[in-house]
């Protein structure tokens, strides 16, 4: 086994597990000292894939996964969700025992397990695969898939990172922000109210010593 990171030729096994479908092997290098991991997986017989030209290709589970890559791109899946939809599919395939199988029964098995696990991902798919030739023909797949009544599967929500429950404390926590005043023009100040005029009898100095010089 040559190491991926300085392809020299010894390693070294630190762990070994049983994996779902082979052994899972943790190696090192004796040269750089990196670590990696590696998978030994049965070797069963050879299944054959009938192309819709009548080409025929090796099965393979490394292109059955970039198709459901594709489809399920950004979407709220959790971790391992494509890879255990590509092992069940190719467990299907093989438990037939048919030397080959034709690409639409591939086809088909991925759309259905889409179909119970995204609906986003099964249109996705779906476009590609049966060749939509307008907008008509996706809106009559996508009639098709709500009469069906069909939900995605449970526990597909965006992961978050805290729990609902801590969530649902730190919001009732939250205060509201007070809303700060719209900026444009200034407010506008009401002119100051003008002193009140004395009665008479109340005139100061300066108010008498001019009422005596108009008197005058």
């Amino acid at each position: 086994m040559r190491c991926p990171y300085c392809d020299f030729a010894e390693t070294r096994v630190t762990d070994s597990r049983d994996a779902e479908d082979g052994i899972r092997r943790r190696r090192e290098c004796l040269s750089c000292g990196q670590r990696f991991t590696t998978y030994e997986r049965i070797q069963t017989s050879t299944l054959m894939v009938v192309k819709k030209d009548g080409r025929r290709e090796e099965f393979s589970r490394e292109k059955l996964l970039r198709g459901l890559r594709k489809a399920c791109e950004k979407r709220p899946l959790p971790a391992g969700t494509v890879e255990a939809v590509a092992d069940d599919i190719e467990a299907t395939l093989r438990s037939q025992g048919l030397p080959e199988v034709p690409t639409e029964g591939i086809g088909e098995l991925v759309m259905d397990h889409l179909r119970q696990l995204d609906h986003i991902a099964y249109i996705r798919f779906a476009s590609v695969y049966r060749e939509f030739a307008d907008l008509d023909a996706l809106k009559e797949e996508m009639e098709a898939l709500a009469a069906t009544g069909v939900s995605p599967g449970a526990g597909m929500d965006q992961p978050t990172l805290f729990p609902r429950e801590q969530l649902e404390t730190l919001s009732r926590r939250v205060r509201p922000v007070a809303r700060s005043r719209r900026r444009g023009r200034p407010r506008k100040v009401p002119p100051p109210e003008a002193p009140p005029k004395p009665l008479p009898g109340q005139e100061g100095p300066q108010a008498r010593s001019r009422q005596g010089r108009r008197s005058g």
